[in-house]
């Protein structure tokens, strides 16, 4: 059997890597819609014959782990017919899909004629079908009401396009833009595989096959060493979601119970509530892979994101949870359990290794605006990146990110280009900025949220709104304060004003309508009277912190600062 080179290894990884990181540049110069050449609301993944992740780039953290269980069903599913030219669509939340709007393509990778592997990209699309433009429908009960499920299916075959199937699938997606960008998502796939090939022809399938095995085995030890740092025990933790969309009132707990023995770590959410009867559900892959992303945050950030990476980790979610709901029910709003989730596994484990969590981060209130543009007469679909998150937790020794930007730090205060903004629809903005005193109070404090306002352009305009940031704010740790809540406003031309529920849908709102969202800050850390005191004289002087919370929440004397820093403000 061929030696590791230990050289070589590295020279795998950093290409594994670097193959992964050009498929997710090839779609962001490609792909038309701003939810993925902008708010790069994909992933890229390379994984071996057997589905096993070799490599991932993950734009956004909820779909990092997100491609690999669909590849292994895709495996099992089609067996012994695949095929090189072959071109797979999945997003089916009842077959391992995470969401239905996250739509996946596959590609199969051939070398000497043997299956050595697969290319993936999988991207959130402007539609899906189902009984909503844009995909999220508060309304739903069921996954019919949802989207277009698409159960492992090859659009290419052998090479060929299979033009009944493309067909039937676009003739159920309202929006020209989702099959460009899916054609962008295939074009990465190819990348991908030429770069494999390229790396096979060089070094062989012998080197490949053993390299691969060591990464794997050298990730696994690095997690495992990680998790050694935790002493051995179980930890509680719970995080809330709130209000299913259709019963007023309700309030649902995300029970984690984390067992650490030595080197391996359980998550066990046996406990958490049941299903609910709306669309606030989610799926094993979504919330699996909000596990993992979570714990992630907690160890080394170097370790390589390979199979070997997931070895010593187990997670239990029983079916039937309001983490991985039952056929048919509806899921949509799976992907945005991540961060109450998150928050179990915080409190869980903040108590033992209190250096490595945050504070609370701020929570999703999100709007997606639907409608024709007047001035062109074509559809568009916006999902308001702007203004949907605001800031992340602190951590002992940091402060948290100033406005996180789409869903979980993947963006900031340009996650969504103004002009772009402007371009794709017939919006027109006024203001985007952070909100001073929105962050937690903290020896290190939150990261500040941030305000968004604009004026509403197409006529008998569909909002949606989802979410849970307006209920609960970021919680603060070990005497730090709470962040603030979110909110979204609309003033109507008539002067009226209405403020939505976080899981609405109003139809016919008026061109004209003034829009006003605020995203709230993250939690704060440790006891706020410890801030240091030069650094809080800055951020009064730069109108992050008013010198009226300076003196409520950081106990600041202005008596005592250099330059009378209050008497300026």
């Amino acid at each position: 059997m061929k030696q590791v080179d230990p050289v070589l290894l590295a020279v795998y990884a950093r290409i594994f890597k670097s193959i992964t990181d050009e498929m997710s540049l090839s779609v962001q110069m490609t792909a038309r819609s701003p939810i993925l050449c902008e708010a790069k609301d994909f992933v890229t993944g390379l994984y071996d014959a057997e589905g096993n992740m070799l490599e991932q780039t993950e734009n956004l953290p909820i779909l990092a782990f997100s491609l690999a269980p669909v590849c292994k069903y895709i495996i099992e599913y089609f067996a012994d017919d695949v095929h090189e030219g072959d071109v797979i669509f999945h997003n089916d939340v009842f077959s391992l899909g995470n969401q239905n709007n996250d739509v996946a393509v596959y590609k199969p990778i051939f070398h000497d004629g043997e299956l050595i592997g697969w290319s993936a990209v999988k991207g959130h699309q402007a539609d899906i079908g189902g009984a909503v433009r844009g995909g999220y429908n508060p309304n739903a009960t069921e996954v019919w009401q949802e989207a277009l499920r698409i159960p492992p299916v090859k659009v290419y075959e052998k090479g060929q396009l299979r033009k009944d199937v493309w067909g039937l699938i676009f003739a159920n997606i309202r929006l020209d833009i989702v099959q460009h960008d899916l054609r962008s998502q295939m074009g990465a796939c190819t990348v991908g595989e030429r770069r494999l090939q390229a790396l096979l022809c060089k070094y062989g399938v012998d080197s490949f096959f053993v390299h691969k095995a060591a990464l794997f085995d050298a990730s696994r030890k690095m997690v495992e060493k990680e998790i050694e740092q935790i002493p051995n025990g179980n930890y509680h933790g719970t995080g809330r979601v709130y209000f299913d969309g259709h019963h007023e009132g309700t309030q649902f707990d995300i029970r984690v119970s984390i067992t650490v023995t030595e080197q391996r770590i359980t998550f066990d959410y046996s406990e958490t509530d049941p299903q609910t009867d709306g669309f606030v559900n989610g799926t094993f892959t979504s919330s699996a892979s909000a596990t993992v992303l979570s714990f992630l945050q907690m160890i080394n950030p170097d370790i390589p994101h390979n199979e070997g990476m997931l070895q010593p980790i187990d997670i239990i979610i029983p079916e039937g949870t309001i983490l991985n709901a039952s056929y048919p029910k509806a899921t949509t709003f799976g992907n945005h359990l991540c961060p109450p989730n998150a928050d179990a596994i915080i409190r869980a484990l903040a108590p033992v290794i209190p250096d490595r969590v945050t504070a609370g981060w701020n929570n999703l209130l999100c709007s997606l605006t639907t409608g024709l543009d007047p001035a062109t007469g074509e559809p568009y679909v916006d999902i308001g990146f702007m203004g949907l998150k605001g800031g992340s937790g602190a951590m002992h020794g940091t402060d948290g990110y100033d406005h996180i930007g789409m869903i979980d730090a993947s963006g900031g205060v340009l996650d969504q280009d103004y002009e772009m903004f402007e371009q794709m629809t017939p919006h027109r903005l006024i203001r985007h900025e952070y909100q001073p005193d929105s962050a937690g109070p903290g020896q290190w404090r939150g990261g500040l949220g941030v305000v968004t306002e604009f004026v509403i352009g197409s006529h008998d305009t569909q909002l949606v709104t989802f979410g849970d940031g307006d209920f609960e704010p970021a919680f603060g740790l070990f005497g730090g304060g709470d962040g603030t809540l979110n909110t979204i406003r609309l003033t109507y031309p008539d002067g009226r004003e209405v403020i939505p529920r976080n899981k609405d849908l109003i139809k016919n709102v008026p061109a004209g309508t003034h829009y006003f969202q605020l995203a709230g800050g993250g939690g704060g850390y440790g006891d706020p009277a410890r801030r240091d005191r030069d650094l809080l004289t800055e951020e009064i002087r730069n109108g992050i912190i008013s010198a009226a919370q300076a003196q409520q929440a950081y106990h600041l004397d202005f008596s005592q600062t250099q330059s009378g820093a209050g008497d300026e403000l």
